[in-house]
């Protein structure tokens, strides 16, 4: 398990293809920020309600100068699928050896009803123009969390 990120860490570089299988990597955005979140599943209730929200205030988030981009263990087939279904417009991309999660220690133990196991914990990493990390949040909730972003950064 990687070590959480901290605010001024160096964000980890990344290449994964996306809903089309394009490739997509961190470096495409250098000079933007961009908000990278990971979340379990497509397709499932609490993802298809961050990915919405998500969708929902791209342009506010555009605006004011960042991209967004979802990542999750599903394949670019089932990703476009989510896309298509819930007409998203953020950047997805597939992460299904989860070496990308884990290097942002979004993936590890996980408590559900009791049980623990090893999943991808719905985080969310916020790097600059500089490729540094300048908020990490790990254990966020599906619901608001894209509210509170906003709030957070002050947009």
């Amino acid at each position: 398990m990687s070590e959480r990120l901290q605010p001024g860490d160096v964000a980890p570089a990344f290449t994964l293809p996306d809903a089309d299988g394009n490739e997509v990597s961190l470096a495409d955005h250098k000079g933007r920020k961009v908000i990278v979140y990971f979340y379990p599943a497509a397709l499932t209730p609490g993802c298809t309600k961050q990915a919405c929200d998500f969708t929902d205030n791209l342009e506010v988030l555009a605006s004011a100068g960042y991209d967004v981009i979802g990542i999750s263990p599903d394949a670019p087939e089932k990703l476009a699928k989510f896309r298509e279904k819930e007409s998203l417009k953020v950047t997805l991309l597939a992460d299904p050896d989860k070496r990308v999660t884990e290097a942002y220690a979004a993936y590890g133990e996980k408590k559900n009803y009791g049980k623990t196991y090893l999943g991808v914990i719905r985080s969310t990493i916020v790097v600059d123009e500089e490729g540094k990390v300048s908020h990490a949040l790990y254990n966020v909730r599906a619901t608001g969390h894209v509210a509170k972003i906003i709030k957070d950064l002050g947009i």
